[in-house]
């Protein structure tokens, strides 16, 4: 098993990508510590990752509330003694284009997809220096590489994410932390169902690979990042999306 008695947080771990890397992790050896808002979905996951016989808690976090994070990361090491990987997944949208987009929805997106990332990753990083080891893989997206439409405030949450990692690299690096970043397509998920299908098959047709990704798709990509298989690897962007760019 790649993560054998890792301890492993994964924020917005209840559905989606990050439930399924909180699966993927489980299978694989790690004690998950199942990080979400939403209480049904959240404790769903680190049910089913339990009746499978693998180990996981569920911690309820609002992952722009510091005092929130400070808790989860304080339950995690209490019940489980130490945090090896760190997966800053929770994110959300609130599209609009420029001229339309309100200083609320700004806010929003910017409130969980970078703030959120800073906290719970300025939370975690003093755990892994003292342990002198640990993983930190940031989920970023397609459009923090490339922009997107209608979607200034997601995009600019993005590309400050691979900002981040890339600046976490060089100052945890030698404290024996690998900080990475995924960047995914466009992956099937609750999120993007609420895209017009047009815009979807448009996707699909501009992608080499024939298809849309899946969860699973990144959930494979983060677990090489979390595994010892990637030791050397620091500061880099993965891309998870089928060639879309090319």
């Amino acid at each position: 098993m790649r993560l054998r008695d890792k301890v492993c947080i994964v924020t917005g771990a209840g559905r989606g990508i990050g439930k399924e890397i909180a699966l993927r992790f489980a299978s694989e050896g790690a004690k998950v510590a199942v990080c979400e808002i939403d209480e049904m979905t959240g404790a769903a996951t680190a049910s089913e990752i339990q009746e499978k016989g693998h180990e996981a808690i569920f911690v309820k976090v609002d992952v722009t509330n510091r005092e929130s994070v400070k808790a989860m990361v304080e339950e995690t090491t209490s019940h489980y003694g130490r945090i090896d990987v760190l997966v800053n997944n929770a994110g959300i949208t609130a599209d609009a284009l420029l001229v339309k987009m309100t200083e609320e929805q700004w806010d929003k997106v910017i409130g969980v997809n970078l703030k959120g990332v800073f906290n719970c990753t300025q939370a975690v990083a003093p755990k892994m220096i003292e342990q002198g080891k640990g993983k930190i893989i940031n989920i970023s997206s397609v459009v923090g590489l490339y922009g997107n439409f209608g979607q200034t405030n997601y995009a600019a949450t993005k590309s400050g994410v691979i900002g981040m990692t890339k600046t976490w690299g060089k100052e945890l690096g030698r404290k024996g932390i690998n900080v990475n970043a995924v960047a995914p397509g466009f992956i099937i998920t609750e999120m993007t169902a609420k895209m017009p299908q047009k815009v979807l098959d448009m996707m699909k047709d501009k992608t080499p690979l024939g298809r849309l990704g899946t969860p699973q798709d990144v959930a494979s990509a983060v677990l090489f990042l979390a595994s010892d298989e990637s030791d050397y690897v620091n500061g880099a962007v993965l891309s998870v999306d089928g060639g879309i760019v090319l």
